[in-house]
């Protein structure tokens, strides 16, 4: 099986489906106001200032991330999910992966990004790629919820 990870609008079908389906997993674990996702707006994906990717397995598209320029060193990864059925199978690893790329491209000598306190297989997907918890910041850093991590690039 073929597994391909590349830049895609935020607004196709396929990107807004897969969105709608991390919307519809977060829901279940985190009340609105813990749940960050609609802070990433189109405009954050703008040529230089962001990217969005999308993981297609066969050509399906099974997984999705993006990232967001914060600063002249520091990019945040955004919008992480996996299809359920095929988690565990390095989909999630792939698209981490080029996040990482996509950010050193975009000149970040730093990712970081929030997750939850319910996202076990997240937290140890970030943890053996490198990543090391943080103090949160700016509206993760009241959110009860909220593990920030980082990885030097």
């Amino acid at each position: 099986m073929q597994l391909t990870v590349a830049a895609e609008p935020f607004d196709s079908e396929d990107a807004r489906r897969l969105v709608a389906a991390l919307d519809a997993h977060l829901a279940q674990f985190y009340p609105p106001e813990q749940r960050f996702g609609p802070n990433l707006r189109a405009e954050h994906l703008d040529p230089g200032r962001g990217v969005f990717l999308v993981a297609r397995r066969d050509g399906r598209a099974v997984g999705c991330g993006a990232i967001r320029v914060l600063d002249d060193s520091t990019a945040e990864a955004k919008r992480m999910y996996v299809e359920p059925d095929l988690r565990g199978q390095g989909v999630g690893r792939a698209v981490l992966a080029a996040l990482e790329a996509a950010a050193r491209e975009h000149g970040a000598r730093r990712l970081v990004l929030e997750t939850g306190v319910h996202q076990q297989a997240a937290l140890e997907l970030y943890r053996r790629a490198g990543f090391s918890q943080v103090a949160c910041w700016g509206e993760y850093a009241t959110s009860p919820s909220s593990i920030c991590m980082e990885k030097r690039l």
